[in-house]
């Protein structure tokens, strides 16, 4: 693992540099690592692709005492109570109305609507990531036969609920916002609820399927 500051109240840890199944285990576990800890040092904890970034209240310590104190920790890891992952399934419309980047991913691809949508929806995603808004989750990865840009100019709205790819991801807008991934389905399902905890229908480690309703 790599150690270095983050501004002025942050540690950014880095377990690796390619985005697999390896590093994404040890971000998960050192994610939950933290979390069990429970300190009050430590303001927030936010893992993703390869790196966790600890933010944490300047007044009661410092990077050199929390860093220190982690390490010295960190002899109990393996011990460490780490969830199961829960897998989603999460009923898509395809094309049409829904996915309006449909016909660029076919003509990209070199592949029918239904092809894309038998691939999209025939692989188990891993959510290595959630962000860039509350209860987005960045899934990986995605078949490489759908590799396909992201868009040259964003668009200003994306529907809530819209399933976009872009590179090797996946993902679903959990608002409306604007955003840049080629959209080829929607689904109905929530994936933020800000008045029930735990608030994210998914956490980092979880499994997702998507089912062509």
């Amino acid at each position: 693992m790599k150690w270095t500051r983050y501004g002025e109240d942050g540690i950014r840890i880095v377990f690796g540099n390619a985005i697999n199944a390896d590093v994404h285990e040890k971000v998960r576990q050192y994610y939950f690592f933290l979390k069990s800890l429970d300190l009050r040092e430590i303001i927030d904890i936010i893992p993703s692709f390869t790196t966790c970034i600890i933010y944490f209240n300047s007044r009661l310590t410092s990077f050199d005492a929390l860093a220190s104190f982690l390490r010295e920790k960190e002899k109990e890891l393996p011990a460490v109570q780490i969830p199961a992952p829960e897998m989603h399934a999460i009923p898509v419309m395809y094309g049409g109305q829904y996915g309006p980047d449909m016909e660029f991913v076919c003509s990209y691809a070199g592949l029918a609507a239904d092809e894309v949508v038998e691939i999209h929806a025939g692989t188990i995603y891993t959510v290595f990531a959630i962000g860039f808004m509350p209860g987005f989750p960045y899934l990986g990865t995605l078949d490489r036969r759908l590799f396909v840009p992201r868009l040259e100019t964003p668009r200003l709205k994306v529907n809530e609920g819209s399933v976009g790819i872009a590179q090797f991801q996946t993902g679903i807008y959990s608002f409306e916002s604007p955003g840049g991934w080629r959209i080829i389905g929607k689904t109905d399902r929530r994936l933020f609820n800000y008045k029930e905890e735990p608030y994210s229908l998914m956490k980092i480690g979880d499994q997702v399927r998507f089912i062509p309703v």
